[in-house]
């Protein structure tokens, strides 16, 4: 059975310069519904927090041990506990009390505590590095001001010292897709619009 073509009268390297750039355009529309899904859509509830002046009013160690997951290999899983540190901040926004997170990833993963370790196996070991977070900020930053992000419609009650998204994610969501597209659009006119002439061409000589 003989290939099918995208039209009889058009040649080989103009049948696969027509497949390619229908190739792109559908690719580009898929990704741009699957990042737009996957990434565009956290990015823009990310984009709604406010930067604001914060400055630590207390910081405590609540005594409850929560689990995080640690990878030792390619099959190795286990679980282990760290201590839950929290850190209230007062904020500029709302001139309110809120509890700090890292980031949004770790205020859904525990919206108890203020930081989530890197899991290490030994519980001794997580225990460590969240007291050195917690001299960190005690020592460290103390009663200094600095730049968190907070949500008043969506956890006013929350603040975060980093935004997991920022405007790079939403070009780069955009910005890529779109371009496979356009690319796929401008190759199929280029291909007919040659054929066209081409054809025309040999119409008037006939």
């Amino acid at each position: 059975m003989a290939k099918i073509r995208v039209a009889y009268d058009y040649s080989e390297a103009e049948d696969k310069s027509i497949r390619l750039g229908l190739f792109l355009m559908v690719s580009g529309i898929v990704s741009l519904f699957v990042l737009g899904f996957c990434w565009l859509n956290p990015a823009l509830h990310n984009m709604q927090c406010k930067a604001a002046n914060c400055s630590v009013v207390s910081l405590q160690q609540i005594g409850e041990m929560f689990e995080c997951t640690f990878t030792c290999g390619a099959d190795c899983k286990g679980t282990s506990l760290y201590p839950c540190l929290q850190i209230f901040v007062n904020n500029s926004e709302s001139n309110s009390k809120a509890l700090l997170h890292y980031d949004e990833q770790q205020l859904i993963l525990n919206p108890k505590c203020s930081f989530i370790p890197p899991c290490e196996r030994d519980n001794q070991k997580n225990s460590e590095i969240v007291m050195s977070w917690h001299e960190y900020w005690r020592d460290e930053i103390g009663s200094r001001d600095f730049i968190c992000y907070i949500n008043q419609h969506r956890r006013p009650d929350d603040a975060l010292l980093k935004r997991v998204h920022d405007e790079n994610v939403l070009l780069h969501c955009v910005l890529w897709p779109l371009l496979t597209l356009l690319v796929g659009v401008l190759i199929v006119l280029l291909t007919v619009c040659d054929f066209s002439n081409r054809r025309e061409i040999n119409h008037s000589t006939e």
